[in-house]
């Protein structure tokens, strides 16, 4: 199969419907084609998996399905094997262990992803241009704040890359801040 941004986009809005998750996946994307420009990886392939690593989970939200029906629906279509691999390795339920770059990478940015997208919408601007790793790690601490983010999750991902916790803030929120206006993280402007 050849891979294309505009089917798996299609695939992506067929199943998913909320814009909160939509919004999730292109800011997984962004990450994960900055992740390869950072590994030498094939941003096409990587962000492709990026946006596709949640499709499924509108409709398949429990452990026992997510993602792997959304790796049966994939493969059906005719999705490389390293694609499926990266998505299934993203559920650490599923234990399916993370040999490559690119579904290290997809673990790595996935949570704090939508952890930076937590730390924005708490900030008066809404603009994730303003987000500094120290916010990120500040809020972290906090429990009760963003609370559905697996924290264990966001560490083992830098652990597994060797990856600096501030530079993977920072990077991760460069990465969000290129597709802020796509996401709703641009800000909002002052009356």
């Amino acid at each position: 199969m050849v891979l294309d941004r505009q089917s798996a986009w299609d695939l992506l809005c067929e199943y998913t419907l909320g814009e909160s998750l939509r919004k999730h996946a292109l800011g997984v994307e962004a990450a994960m084609r900055a992740m390869a420009g950072k590994y030498g990886g094939d941003p096409e392939v990587w962000g492709i998996t990026g946006l596709l690593h949640d499709f499924d989970y509108e409709k398949y939200p429990t452990a026992e399905e997510h993602p792997f029906k959304g790796v049966e629906i994939l493969k059906g279509l005719g999705y490389p094997q390293e694609i499926l691999d990266a998505i299934m390795g993203h559920a650490e339920y599923t234990g399916v262990e993370r040999k490559t770059l690119m579904a290290k990478s997809l673990f790595a940015v996935d949570e704090l992803v939508g952890f930076v997208f937590a730390v924005t919408y708490v900030r008066p601007s809404k603009a994730v241009r303003e987000v500094a790793p120290k916010s990120i790690r500040k809020k972290l601490k906090q429990k009760a704040f963003a609370a559905s983010v697996n924290r264990d999750d966001i560490v083992q991902g830098m652990q597994e890359l060797e990856l600096d916790e501030n530079e993977h803030f920072q990077f991760v929120i460069d990465a969000l801040t290129g597709v802020a206006e796509a996401v709703g993280l641009a800000g909002i402007t002052p009356e």
